[in-house]
C-alpha cells in the first residue's frame, strides 16, 4: 500500500495512478482522533482503539473497530463518525502479512528518512550545483536501502514479499542466504 496522511484526493490518486491500496497513517489518525476525545478521555479512547490494532487478522480488527465506534457513539458521536469513516483506510495494513504490518501502518519510516536527509543537507548548507544535491541525497537513499536490507528484522524481506504478487510471472526471487 501507499502510506500517507489523510490529504484531500490522495486516496483516489493512489488507486488510479499507482493501482495500489491506501493506508492512512495510524499515528496521524490517532492524533486527529485524540484531538476530538477531550483532555480527560484521551487515554480511554486510545486504549479502546488500540484493541482493534492488537487483533491478529483483518476481520477481527474490523469487528473490534466497529465495537469501539459503537461504544463511543452515545457519548461522543462525532468521534464515532470519524471512526466509521476511517475504518477501511486505517486498517488497510491488516490485510498484509503480519511481519509487514509494523512497517506499513504509519509514515514513520519515511519521516525518519526525510529528517535524516534534512539533517545532512543542513550541514552542507549551500550546494555548488544540482548534481551535488543529487549525489548527497542519492548516497543517503542508498545507505538507507542497505540498512533496511541488512538489519536484523529487515524492512521488507524478499521472501515475504513474493507471495503478495497476484501475477506469478512477476514474483520476486528469493534472497540468497
Amino acid at each position: 500500500p501507499l502510506v500517507s496522511d489523510a490529504h484531500e484526493g490522495i486516496k483516489a490518486a493512489v488507486s488510479k495512478v499507482f493501482c495500489a491500496t491506501w493506508q492512512r497513517c495510524r499515528v496521524h489518525f490517532m492524533r486527529t482522533v485524540l484531538s476530538h476525545a477531550g483532555k480527560n478521555g484521551r487515554r480511554v479512547v486510545a486504549a479502546f482503539i488500540g484493541t482493534a490494532f492488537a487483533q491478529n487478522d483483518a476481520a477481527s480488527a474490523r469487528t473490534q473497530w466497529r465495537q469501539v465506534a459503537d461504544q463511543l457513539r452515545p457519548k461522543v458521536p462525532k468521534l464515532a463518525a470519524l471512526l466509521d469513516e476511517a475504518e477501511t483506510d486505517v486498517l488497510a495494513y491488516m490485510t498484509f502479512p503480519k511481519e509487514h504490518r509494523a512497517k506499513i501502518h504509519s509514515t514513520n519510516p519515511i519521516e525518519r528518512l526525510n529528517a535524516e536527509i534534512k539533517r545532512r543537507t543542513d550541514v552542507v548548507g549551500i550546494f555548488p550545483n544540482e548534481a551535488a544535491i543529487t549525489r548527497l541525497i542519492g548516497a543517503i537513499l542508498l545507505e538507507q536501502n542497505d540498512e533496511w536490507a541488512v538489519q536484523r528484522a529487515r524492512y521488507m524481506p524478499l521472501e515475504t514479499m513474493a507471495p503478495l504478487s497476484d501475477d506469478p510471472s512477476i514474483l520476486l526471487p528469493t534472497a540468497a542466504a
